[in-house]
């Protein structure tokens, strides 16, 4: 058999109906141009995700894990598993627009310079989500969310740098991180980059990647007519992924900045954590979409470490390799 162009990874956890659904639509969009072949890696879903896709797609590889290893470290098990020129890494709560592996694929061949590419991520009326791109995290961009001015002025680059407000996605355009929810990166610089750091479980991933990866010359970018809804946080309680996302938050800021610096973002985040709780307590609402900021801030010092860290072969010998997290 021969390589196909793209390996396609997803990686599911307790989402049966919305894998399902993005698998039928993702394998209706092949184009007689482009080849790929798909890998689900079902991280010990307790819903019957994996018996549902074994016997809905034969044609799928599907790796049975007996642990919930987080969403970067599937990503490293089905990559060892496949075998495409391509990795295209994909979102279970995603459903094509249109032919977005082709799209993105053809991209990438005419413009091999920037090796990893995002199309739009959109909502179910098409409206963008703005969630496909994103500046990499900076002090002033804590600032603005410790003071509350990013909720207010979402809109505003000098308070919400981290949201490249202003930036129209339906341009081409070259940006400093793309979001792994629909990520193509070539397998060589995936291999270089040894995957996914282990230690993040959950978010902040694909931007601690992508900044690694612009240290080896990567220039990611955003492929307007690649194009898949995106549901959003389907695994995840509202409290449960705001958690997660600032534990992911606090671990690239351990990872990749100085210790002082890393302090100063971490009481940074645990501020805007504090007043938005406030806020909620004193005024009786918050603008926050359901979150109990109170939940979070009780939780802080457990998010504040971040993930903690794992030890594991980078990349995994083999796709069934999971180590225990320490």
């Amino acid at each position: 058999m021969s390589r196909p162009d793209v390996s396609v990874v997803i990686v599911s956890y307790n989402t049966r109906e919305l894998t399902l659904r993005c698998l039928g639509q993702l394998l209706d969009s092949r184009t007689a141009d482009v080849s790929f072949d798909v890998t689900v890696v079902d991280n010990a879903s307790s819903d019957g995700s994996a018996d549902a896709i074994a016997q809905a797609f034969s044609e799928v590889r599907l790796i049975r894990l007996t642990e919930n290893v987080g969403w970067g470290r599937g990503v490293n098990r089905g990559a060892v598993a496949s075998s495409g020129e391509y990795l295209l890494l994909l979102n279970p709560d995603t459903a094509p627009v249109g032919h977005p592996v082709a799209e993105l694929f053809r991209f990438a061949r005419q413009h091999p310079r920037h090796r990893i590419y995002t199309g739009r991520t959109l909502h179910a009326d098409g409206t963008d989500d703005m969630y496909c791109c994103w500046g990499l995290p900076s002090l002033r961009g804590y600032l603005g969310f410790a003071t509350g001015l990013s909720t207010l002025f979402p809109g505003s680059r000098l308070t919400n740098p981290e949201g490249l407000p202003g930036y129209d996605r339906r341009s081409v355009r070259e940006v400093p991180a793309v979001s792994g929810c629909s990520m193509l990166i070539e397998r060589e610089l995936f291999h270089r980059l040894e995957g996914f750091d282990p230690q993040f479980f959950l978010y902040s991933d694909d931007i601690d990647l992508c900044a690694r990866a612009a240290g080896l010359g990567a220039r990611p970018v955003v492929v307007p007519d690649a194009a898949v809804i995106h549901v959003g946080g389907a695994s995840s309680s509202s409290e449960g992924q705001r958690i997660r996302i600032l534990r992911g938050k606090a671990t690239y800021v351990r990872r990749h900045w100085s210790r002082p610096r890393a302090g100063i973002a971490l009481a940074l985040l645990q501020a805007g954590v504090g007043l938005r709780a406030a806020g909620k307590a004193v005024l009786g609402r918050d603008r926050s979409r359901g979150v109990d900021w109170a939940a979070v801030w009780s939780d802080r010092h457990t998010w504040a470490a971040g993930w903690p860290a794992v030890e594991e072969p980078r990349p995994p010998h083999s796709a069934l390799d999971a180590v225990p997290t320490s």
